[in-house]
């Protein structure tokens, strides 16, 4: 790997950025963050109760302190939450300072993976159609997915150990980056 050493995963909740970045950093040998732990480590209560007593937006700029901190760690890998891309400051950082990679997940997969643990998530709590709403996300953000990722990497039906090694391998293929 040439250029930029780190590497940083974005993508909806549910594609696997958690198990695939500490599955990377275990590859690479490369210390691993999650921004939302992070968030929670920091502020010493968890992402719902934030969301309950500060609302999105108050999370929105936890997140964007957090991952300020977190993009500026050299060689690291760095697990986004799903809505991390809403703020420009979080793409432009991503974009700037690591190796992005989105990991692209069908509603299908979404819903599945997330389907028992949906109510601790913030954007899905209070819905009965966990699947309507991840839908609604995602055509929101698809665009500044794409637009902020240097790679996209399918994650539906595959193993973690596998989408990890597609990742490692595309950055080595890669052209060197100033």
């Amino acid at each position: 790997m040439i250029g930029k050493h780190s590497v940083f995963l974005i993508g909806p909740m549910g594609s696997g950025k958690t198990a695939v970045g500490k599955q990377v950093a275990r590859l690479l040998r490369l210390q691993f963050w999650d921004s939302d732990a992070e968030i929670e480590h920091r502020t010493g209560v968890d992402i719902p109760l934030i969301f309950e007593k500060e609302g999105e937006a108050g999370f929105r700029q936890r997140e964007r302190e957090v991952i300020a901190d977190l993009v500026t760690k050299p060689n690291v890998v760095l697990s986004t939450g799903g809505g991390a891309v809403l703020l420009p400051e979080n793409r432009e950082a991503l974009k700037s300072l690591g190796t992005v990679f989105y990991l692209e997940t069908s509603i299908g997969q979404q819903t599945s993976r997330v389907r028992s643990g949906h109510q601790q998530r913030p954007l899905l709590m209070g819905t009965d159609d966990p699947g309507a709403r991840l839908a609604a996300l995602m055509t929101e953000r698809l665009p500044l997915y794409l637009s902020t990722a240097d790679y996209t990497v399918r994650t539906d039906g595959r193993r973690v150990q596998t989408v990890a090694e597609e990742i490692i391998d595309r950055m080595r293929s890669a052209p060197a980056q100033a």
